[in-house]
Parts: structure tokens; sequence; C-alpha cells
């Protein structure tokens, strides 16, 4: 091909290009003009050939960005490696600021730390989220103990007993404030 024969069929071959490009289908648009989602619609098959019914999509998982850090706070906090579990715990109510779960478990971390200061905004956080559950009133009775107002744990794990009286936990606490009281270091 000479010059002028090649230049035509280039341009040939771009305006073919062009025209292509600007093309539809039949008019026919499945998607409503809509950018579709993950969620399937009624009828759709998987690549296996499976309807998509029962099928979990990413909209179903209930998974939370803060799942991760409040497993390994647990772990932490059972390794009493309380100050690790705080952060942890606290990375996890910034991640899920109405995860009242993380809000307790950073609220118990700062209790063994002694940062009452910083357990009492999380346990009032806390109560917003989970209200008055045996497991608030318990661990907020765990943490007057340790710091030993003894009255006002005992005022928690008694509303703890009274919301779960079969508590093995809210239980044992009555039994350590029971001793508690009779020995009095001083």
């Amino acid at each position: 091909m000479t010059g002028p024969m090649r230049l035509s069929v280039a341009t040939a071959a771009g305006l073919l290009m062009m025209a292509l490009a600007g093309c539809q289908t039949n008019g026919a648009d499945t998607t409503g003009g809509v950018v579709r989602t993950n969620e399937p619609s009624k009828g759709d098959v998987t690549s296996f050939g499976d309807a998509f019914d029962g099928l979990k999509t990413v909209s179903d998982v209930e998974y939370y960005a803060s799942d991760q850090a409040v497993a390994e706070a647990k772990n932490q906090f059972r390794a009493e490696n309380y100050g690790n579990a705080g952060a942890l715990f606290f990375k996890a109510t910034q991640l899920a600021p109405n995860d009242g779960g993380a809000w307790m478990g950073l609220a118990a971390s700062c209790d063994r730390i002694h940062r009452f200061d910083l357990a009492d905004r999380a346990y009032a956080r806390a109560f917003k989220l989970v209200g008055a559950s045996p497991e608030y009133y318990n661990n907020v009775g765990y943490s007057y103990l340790l710091r030993g107002k003894l009255q006002d744990a005992r005022s928690n794990f008694l509303k703890a007993y009274e919301l779960a009286p079969n508590d093995p936990t809210v239980a044992n606490n009555l039994k350590l404030l029971s001793s508690s009281v009779q020995n009095i270091e001083r």
C-alpha cells in the first residue's frame, strides 16, 4: 500500500471504530439506566448456573470493620494485656461508634489499668447503646469494687442479679464482694 491508500484505510478504520463505539443495543436497556449493584435480580443465575436465591451477597453479610479489632482485643484482655486490649477496643469504637460491646470492653480495660475516669466515660457511652443489661450493671459493679466503693458495687451487682438471677458471673461477683467486706485490709 502506498501513502494515500494507507491513509484512507486508516481513516476508514478510525471512522468504523467511532461508529461502533457510539452504537447501542436494540434499545432495550435491561438495567433501566441504573448502575447495577451487587444485588442480583430475580431470576439471575451464577456463573455455575445456580440461582442466586438463598446465597448471601455483600449487603447480607454481618461483618463490620470493628470485628477484627474486637476479637483481638478480647484475646488481649483474656491474656491480661489490658493496655493492649484497651487500645484495640478504642480502635473498635472509632471504627464502629455504635458498638456497645466495644465500649463495654474499653471500659473494662480501663478499669483494669485503673483509669477510672476513662472507664466512666466509656460506661456512659455503653449505657446509651446496651441499656440496663445485666452485663452493664455487673461490669460497673466490678469497676466500683476495684475502686473500693463497696456500696456502689453492691448496688450495681444487685441490679444485675435482679435482671439475671441465674448468671454465674453475677453470683461470683456478689460472693467476691461479700468476701471483700469480711476481709478488709487497712
